[in-house]
């Protein structure tokens, strides 16, 4: 029989350690296979004391439950009607062969070292919510000074996240958002899931977070590479660093200010990196640690439960915790991006080493979350000492929590949650192909509230959830569909349609895949471009006529698109097995090769560019702020009965 890599870890616990968790591992196994009809015996609930306290500590444990072929399932371990019950059956002897060999005198197995999940050492208790998933392999005592830069990382970071709780800046939070809107427009999208998917579980929660995201980067937040020059608006260079004021810098966190300098003018403009949200509520920009900071006190003022992600690879974001999904899902309000935790490793090749989650009540290392590639990160996890890393981390939540001491119901709360993480963190996870990163998991409803419902859902090449133009009543009787789009309104108008007006960019998408709409406020600029950190981007428009009895006479389309550098915009018309390619210059470009059809597709694809900024390196319908009333995207379809 093959060597089973979980059972070959478990072995290397103690024989005493071993043969306990041995006894729980084989009658797991015996109920399903004496009583494979009982419910009862395939779910192991993860807050159970007995699989806490006993089984998810001690290394190679759980992995055997996975090996066997338990899922993951929320709260529960759940060994599906469609697992096999002959791998389990495998598991299990090989389980068994271990046993009566320690039994009858004989040592454990030996194997190859290698990273495996948790300590047997660690405790399992709302005090030890970052115990490590990993045992790490042996490393060099961590220096001095090392410990201390981390240490204070971690208590200062954990000390700012209260600023979040004040009730008088949640206030001023609530003030500048549009919550009744967000609301509204949350609720309509749980409607829509729930028509989708009738079993939905999702709550109100989940499509407010999504709102929030759109809102925040749509609307409120600017980013900032370099600041226009404050004398002429013209552009400006990085040019080191300026000395904070004593006054305004210093109250309000800014120990870096950034001189941004113009060589037309030879004037410095500053930048000063504040670190307080109430100051960022006003000045709405920054780059990603404004961005998370603000976007974070901003989910608080909601109520929603939200911590603050810290990763030592130089970036920060946040994470709410569903209360109907019962997990956190990873926010990145910079990208308007949720539950895609693989993002970083897998998307922008980032080399993960520690990430934190800082909340009012605990530091957690979350850090297996955003990792499929779980032994490259041990390798680079040197800093400090791992044990080292746990003590601290527990020593900063049993401070905090002295509070909850009287309140047991949420310490128990706490527990189950950080177990059920514990959990998840032991499997890494797998990106999905042709996406930068996220769950394989997800109820329908939660994939179309995110427009996920792609190929790897449908079985098409084409979103369920897009938009898709047909002819109305007064388009058939003119014979004509005639749509344009102004980036600087952000509105379709269906001028054949008794010049209906649409809002937003992607109301009328078919199809979207890392785009979004950015608005420079500074360059008085906007346009559609790739997400920051993607290799390309793609949208399309649909028209479909069968419905209504019509085909295809000729068309004609105007779309504008800009590159920069090495960026590169390709424009398609699809219908059936023709394509079509034409330039987006802005000028009118008309076709008769899809006469006759019935369908056609409108689609740009956004590839290539330089460094870390290739993403603004191509841009599709840019115009100025100024330009109300030029159309960046027009198409005019002409009909005939089919």
């Amino acid at each position: 029989m093959a060597a089973s890599p979980a059972v070959t870890t478990l072995s290397e616990n103690p024989t005493e350690v071993f043969l306990d968790v041995a006894k729980l591992l084989l009658t797991y196994a015996d109920n399903i296979l004496r009583f494979p009809n009982e419910e009862k015996y395939r779910s192991i609930r993860i807050g159970n004391p007995t699989f806490s306290t006993k089984l998810l500590p001690i290394k190679g444990a759980v992995e055997c439950l996975f090996e066997m072929g338990f899922e993951e399932a929320e709260t529960h371990l759940v060994f599906p009607k469609s697992a096999s019950v002959e791998r389990l059956k495998l598991i299990r002897e090989s389980i068994a062969a271990e046993r009566d060999q320690r039994l009858n005198g004989g040592g454990p197995v030996q194997s190859a070292t290698r990273p495996v999940v948790a300590s047997a050492s660690a405790p399992v208790d709302s005090a030890a919510a970052s115990s490590q998933p990993v045992t790490p392999p042996a490393q060099q005592p961590s220096s001095l000074k090392s410990c201390i830069s981390f240490l204070r990382t971690l208590q200062s970071n954990f000390e700012h996240v209260m600023m979040y709780e004040n009730p008088e800046l949640q206030q001023k939070a609530r003030d500048c958002i549009p919550h009744h809107e967000l609301s509204s427009a949350a609720q309509k999208n749980l409607r829509a899931a729930v028509e989708a998917d009738p079993g939905c579980k999702l709550g109100i929660e989940d499509f407010l977070v999504l709102e929030l995201l759109r809102w925040f980067k749509q609307d409120f937040f600017s980013w900032v590479d370099r600041l226009p020059c404050s004398r002429c608006g013209g552009p400006t260079s990085h040019a080191g660093s300026l000395s904070p004021s004593d006054d305004d810098d210093s109250r309000w966190g800014a120990h870096t200010v950034e001189n941004h300098y113009c060589e037309s003018c030879k004037l410095s403009t500053r930048f000063p990196r504040y670190n307080h949200p109430e100051k960022l509520l006003e000045t709405r920009r920054g780059r990603c640690g404004e961005w998370a900071n603000c976007f974070t006190l901003c989910c608080r003022a909601l109520g929603l439960e939200a911590r603050y992600i810290w990763d030592s690879t130089d970036h920060v974001w946040t994470e709410v915790y569903s209360v109907s999904q019962r997990r956190w899902l990873h926010c990145d309000s910079c990208e308007n991006v949720c539950d895609k935790p693989l993002l970083y490793e897998v998307g922008w090749g980032k080399k993960l080493a520690y990430v934190l989650a800082f909340s009012k009540e605990q530091v957690v290392d979350v850090t297996w979350r955003y990792s499929c590639k779980h032994p490259e990160v041990l390798s680079r996890r040197t800093r400090v000492q791992e044990a080292w890393l746990l003590h601290n981390i527990n020593r900063l939540n049993a401070s905090r929590q002295q509070s909850l001491n009287t309140n047991t119901n949420r310490k128990k709360e706490l527990t189950e949650r950080l177990l059920v993480e514990l959990v998840e963190f032991i499997s890494p996870k797998k990106p999905k192909p042709g996406e930068l990163g996220g769950r394989n998991s997800g109820s329908l409803a939660w994939r179309v509230a995110r427009g996920e419902t792609g190929a790897a859902d449908t079985g098409t090449s084409e979103q369920v959830s897009g938009f898709v133009f047909t002819a109305t009543e007064e388009e058939k009787s003119a014979g004509l569909l005639h749509v344009h789009y102004n980036a600087t309104k952000d509105q379709y108008c269906r001028v054949s349609n008794n010049s209906e007006i649409i809002q937003s960019w992607d109301q009328c998408v078919w199809r979207k895949e890392s785009v979004f709409r950015k608005v420079e406020n500074d360059w008085q600029m906007v346009y559609i471009a790739r997400t920051e950190g993607s290799s390309s981007g793609k949208i399309s428009w649909k028209f479909d006529f069968a419905s209504a009895g019509m085909k295809i006479k000729s068309v004609s389309v105007m779309a504008s698109s800009q590159t920069f550098q090495s960026g590169k915009v390709c424009w398609r018309l699809q219908s059936g097995q023709i394509t079509t390619e034409f330039p987006g210059d802005g000028k009118m470009q008309s076709f008769s090769s899809m006469s006759g059809a019935s369908e056609l597709i409108v689609a740009a694809e956004l590839s290539g560019g330089d460094g870390d900024v290739s993403w603004q390196h191509t841009q599709l319908f840019r115009q100025s702020l100024k330009d109300t009333e030029e159309s960046s995207f027009e198409i005019l379809i002409y009909l005939q009965d089919a």
